[in-house]
């Protein structure tokens, strides 16, 4: 090796700890903390593929998924390298959304990673310390146990960029209590530890200093090998460490929110959101801030999705946000709203439809057509039947 070349460190880290009775842990840290841990589609191949090896090896009794940094978990996905693709397949002239071969890849494998999480064999602990945004949700929300700490700060900020509560949001949003779920989509409003596990986005909240605590315990923990029972031994492990977090905002909030998202329609419940009276709450305001300068089409979107997802299953939902956000990659307003904030950096996207009335239910119906037959989606094998995982 060539000692002037500087050692290029992996996007993930993979490392196994050895445990009692010859039993092993995997931790799979993510590792690009310059960009927040932001997730590319090789980093979804590399977590894939470690994450199967592991289901299939006896020896490992648990995994724990990580972020490297003090800063964020997973920030969200590879917006250049998508706003890259959109450009060259908007150039192409293609009118086939399938063509746009790199946004094809990368959300199909998103989400493919994001259901293996959902319905993986053992315990998987996803520590979500500080931020946990878009893609990170994805990966967080189906891990059987999710830790907050006193720096989490949790959103589904998509209307910002155009795009809409993707990698399973819309069907965990449509679940949130009191139908707050519409809220945050519409507002990308923030929930730190205590509204995050009221929301059902994690489980426990554990000091961030208690990290090595916690890795020394899943170390020292006696596994069974029965999956049932080494989830509720890692529950029991967790609940021994934790504290209970004060209720945030969006708790604070809650009757004026579940009065706002049942003001009828999307365009009554914009109207009442923006009209609120928010007596000078920094958190309400910013809520209504992001929804004024948001996406009209983004708000549409993830109006009817929830809509359809509250009665679909996880698989289902995933095959029909691939659809949607296809759609939105080729000829919606994610392109414009990336190049807005990362690319020119000006913030003053300009949407299409640029109103709510333009982006209508039959506006939103056009991004809902698959591209293929149904048994050959990309996700068709995904297996509607499974049930999702009650949490820890």
């Amino acid at each position: 090796m060539n000692m002037a070349e500087p050692l290029v460190e992996a996007p993930v880290l993979f490392e196994e700890r050895a445990g009692v009775d010859g039993q092993r842990i995997g931790i799979a840290t993510l590792n690009t903390p310059k960009t927040l841990n932001g997730l590319s589609l090789e980093m979804t191949r590399l977590l894939a593929t470690q994450l199967r090896l592991w289901a299939d090896d006896a020896a490992i009794a648990c995994v724990l998924l990580q972020g490297a940094g003090e800063k964020a978990f997973c920030a969200g996905g590879d917006l250049h390298g998508l706003y890259r693709s959109m450009r060259a397949y908007r150039e192409s002239g293609s009118a086939d959304i399938t063509t746009n071969t790199y946004a094809a890849a990368f959300f199909e494998e998103e989400y493919r990673l994001d259901y293996f999480i959902h319905t993986y064999p053992k315990p998987l602990l996803c520590w979500g310390h500080g931020i946990v945004m878009g893609g990170g949700i994805g990966l967080m929300s189906g891990a059987s146990h999710r830790v907050v700490t006193e720096r989490s700060k949790l959103a589904m900020p998509e209307i910002s960029i155009g795009l809409f509560p993707d990698v399973g949001g819309s069907w965990l949003l449509a679940r949130v209590p009191r139908g707050a779920g519409l809220f945050l989509a519409l507002t990308g409003a923030p929930l730190n530890a205590g509204d995050a596990i009221y929301a059902g986005l994690a489980d426990v909240c554990i000091e961030s200093s208690q990290h090595d605590a916690v890795v020394d315990a899943l170390v020292a923990q006696r596994w069974s090998g029965d999956a049932a029972a080494d989830r509720a031994a890692l529950t029991t492990l967790l609940n021994g460490l934790s504290t209970k977090p004060a209720p945030g905002p969006l708790q604070a909030h809650l009757d004026t929110i579940e009065a706002l998202v049942k003001a009828g329609s999307l365009e009554q419940v914009v109207a009442a959101i923006v009209a609120a009276q928010s007596d000078d709450d920094p958190w309400l305001q910013t809520a209504q801030a992001t929804l004024v300068a948001g996406a009209p089409g983004s708000a549409r979107l993830s109006w009817e999705l929830q809509q359809r997802a509250a009665a679909l299953s996880l698989a289902d939902t995933f095959r029909l946000e691939c659809i949607a956000a296809l759609h939105v990659a080729a000829h919606g307003d994610f392109a414009e709203g990336i190049r807005a904030l990362l690319i020119d950096k000006d913030r003053t996207p300009h949407w299409s439809p640029a109103t709510l009335a333009q982006a209508d239910a039959r506006w939103a119906d056009t991004f809902l057509v698959s591209p293929w037959p149904a048994d050959a989606h990309p996700l068709a094998d995904l297996d509607s039947s499974l049930h999702h995982r009650s949490h820890a």
